[in-house]
């Protein structure tokens, strides 16, 4: 009998290659025609511990996390001790014997002897290959597409390597034939002319596609992965990538570059965000643009480094010291971290404003499949102009907006200074010159067209689910789940200004239910201070785990009941 949807978890230790699978596993399960979505539980730590991975293999889209686990598969002597609360009858684990039996868990088990087999291959390292060929033959992959990836995956290590990991390949595919189970899932053929991407990518693809050629960032996760994948970029796209030596020093890198001409981005977590909160008040005030990815994770302090959370949006939209204007924007999909990352240069660069996209770990570390899209239809518009003799930077408009030039091209002098100025650039005490430069600042995005919220589900709907972020695909999953007439949810792309259409969407619900990944109902306070309105319902979570399928069914269930 055919299921909608299964879920694998690995469990192992930090270090032994669990990334490996993950990659590999992805690329098969697009390729083959399932749709897939993998999330990650990290510890912090470089080697040991527990890592968990959760694999969804689907008949449909999906990007969410559920507790379910269908099939587990243990890589190292504690892989269950963190599993037992989510672990059933039903539940089929497969691993070396005295891992699978180290807990009473009531579950099916499939015991191999990996480590036997490895030997036969000539070393353990290959053991994570071994499990690629079980679950590609549990699942019915196409056999010729995991060993090309394989070839390819492995090719440039040489080819005893590559005949090793076939050979481990070989070994998991006949340990899969000779049990007794096996999973049936609708295939969809569409998705074989998709993509498999990790969440970091659609990030940096946007960015690249947005005209980035300039990041200065210091390293700190989940945001490092974005700024090592642009610099695996630096000479395709001709990308300049500098890791500065703080925070500090990366986003008045990132200001220097806009004001040279360039398209620059810097890639951050809340730590170093807080540390960039003067230079986002150097770009409000010198009206110089500027795109920041922040990548949530759990605080205050250090908190959680590699756990998920959504704690920073207060963060992002109260940093820095006085009144200006600021977009902030949450990718859900896949698509949208492409398309918004791309749409944050073309904001930013209109308008002349810090633009802040707010991913988070959950987001950042997953994987999943979307689809190809054309970039020959996204529009990249250069709003540089050359200066002529009599040019004033900052010459007062209705608009609010002043023609931005670049030093050295033109005949006028791009004078920018961080102290209030003329509209020359010149330093100035005057009060009646302060008051037209802040009130021009204040108007710039008078003209801005908002990205609007996304309403799924019902049309006529009495109860409006509500959220924003990597929240996307839980909520989406849970109203599928609970098919109710009477449920919609509105997905908030653009959380920051609120758009324009955000109060005849949530005035249309009999109830409101907020869902967000924090402990004080962010979103919810920004809706209440610019709308007045209330959320009859939150649900929050804030243990660094993202939401699952299930949970959200339960809570909105109890709402509906």
């Amino acid at each position: 009998m055919e299921r909608q949807s299964y879920s694998i978890v690995l469990s192992g230790e930090a270090g032994q290659g669990l990334q490996t699978i993950e990659s590999l596993v992805i690329s098969l399960l697009q390729k083959s025609g399932y749709h897939a979505f993998i999330a990650k539980e990290l510890m912090s730590r470089v080697r040991g511990g527990n890592n968990t991975s959760e694999i969804r293999i689907s008949s449909s889209r999906v990007q969410a996390f559920v507790d379910r686990i269908d099939v587990l598969i243990v890589l190292s002597k504690d892989g269950l001790d963190r599993l037992l609360d989510r672990i059933d009858e039903k539940t089929l684990i497969i691993g070396e014997k005295d891992y699978i039996q180290a807990r009473k868990t009531g579950a099916r088990l499939y015991p191999v002897n990996v480590k036997e087999q490895m030997q036969k291959v000539g070393s353990q390292i290959y053991a994570n290959t071994f499990f690629v060929g079980m679950l590609s033959t549990l699942f019915s992959c196409e056999e010729e597409i995991a060993r090309s990836l394989l070839s390819d995956r492995f090719s440039s290590k040489g080819e005893s390597v590559v005949e090793n990991n076939l050979k481990a390949f070989d070994f998991g595919k006949e340990a899969a034939k000779k049990s007794d189970y096996h999973f049936s899932i609708q295939r969809d053929v569409s998705v074989t002319k998709m993509k498999a991407i990790k969440g970091f990518e659609t990030i940096g693809i946007g960015a690249l596609s947005g005209g980035c050629n300039f990041v200065a960032s210091y390293p700190m996760s989940p945001s490092t992965s974005v700024l090592v994948y642009l610099a695996s970029h630096e000479r395709s796209h001709s990308v300049l990538v500098e890791q500065a030596e703080d925070e500090i020093a990366a986003i008045n890198m990132a200001l220097g570059a806009w004001y040279a001409g360039a398209r620059a981005m810097v890639t951050t977590s809340g730590g170093g965000f807080a540390l960039m909160t003067e230079g986002i008040s150097l770009s409000g005030i010198t009206e110089t643009p500027v795109v920041v990815h922040l990548a949530q994770r759990p605080g205050p302090g250090t908190g959680l480094p590699t756990r998920t959370e959504q704690g920073d949006l207060n963060l992002a939209l109260y940093a820095g010291h006085g009144d200006f204007p600021r977009v902030i924007l949450a990718p859900g999909t896949w698509e949208d971290g492409v398309l918004l990352s791309h749409q944050a240069f073309e904001i930013a660069d209109a308008y002349q404003v810090p633009v802040f996209i707010l991913t988070d770990q959950y987001y950042l570390d997953g994987e999943g499949v979307m689809e190809k899209i054309d970039f020959s239809k996204l529009e990249r518009t250069n709003h540089v102009i050359e200066s002529d003799a009599s040019y004033k930077r900052y010459k007062i408009t209705d608009s609010g907006i002043s023609e931005r030039a670049i030093p050295g091209q033109g005949k006028g002098y791009v004078c920018v200074d961080s102290d209030e100025h003329t509209e020359e650039g010149r330093i100035t005490e005057s009060a009646a010159v302060r008051q037209a430069m802040m009130d021009k600042r204040m108007r710039k995005l008078s003209a801005y067209k908002d990205i609007e919220p996304r309403v799924i589900g019902a049309k006529h709907y009495t109860t409006l689910v509500v959220g924003w972020g990597s929240t996307y695909g839980a909520i989406e999953e849970a109203i599928a789940t609970l098919d109710d007439e009477g449920v919609a949810f509105a997905f908030f792309p653009q959380v920051y200004p609120l758009p324009s259409g955000t109060r005849e969407i949530l005035e249309k619900a009999e109830h409101l239910i907020l869902v967000e990944n924090n402990a004080s109902a962010q979103f919810g306070q920004l809706i209440r201070r610019d709308l007045g309105i209330i959320f009859d319902t939150t649900i929050l979570k804030y243990n660094g785990s993202p939401f699952s399928v299930e949970q959200l069914v339960e809570r909105i269930g109890e709402v509906l009941a």
